[in-house]
């Protein structure tokens, strides 16, 4: 494994992806984004809600604890693309992050459809 140079990965409110998530030291400040792939409430689980999002480079498993949960139940429950900044954990071998904020962008998906005005004339004139 290559260590990174101390706080070389994106800091928020740049979004550090899936693939990146083993550089900052376990209790680094992240922001990380990507699809909901899985929500999860265990009944055995007190409470805490696990979200699994992905990116174009892997997966990334976010915890949310109860009290954060109240806080941004709209988008936890409706999201479909999520912003979450929060805190690296590691535990044996898995990586987390320990939701301290989540935001709902899933308007922005709505803008993968769109074609940039400049490649669109490219293709009309090619």
């Amino acid at each position: 494994m290559r260590l990174a140079p101390y706080n070389s990965w994106p800091r928020p409110p740049s979004c550090l992806v899936a693939a990146r998530l083993d550089e900052p030291p376990s209790g680094a400040s992240v922001t990380v984004a990507g699809l909901v792939i899985l929500r999860q409430r265990p009944g055995t689980a007190k409470g805490v809600i696990f979200i699994t999002l992905e990116d174009e480079t892997g997966v990334i498993n976010v915890v949310v604890w109860k009290p954060l949960f109240e806080r941004y139940r709209r988008a936890v429950i409706a999201g479909r693309l999520l912003r979450v900044t929060g805190r690296i954990q590691r535990e044996n071998g898995v990586i987390h992050v320990i939701a301290d904020m989540i935001e709902d962008v899933s308007y922005m998906l709505d803008g993968l459809l769109e074609v940039p005005e400049m490649l669109s004339q490219d293709t009309q004139t090619g």
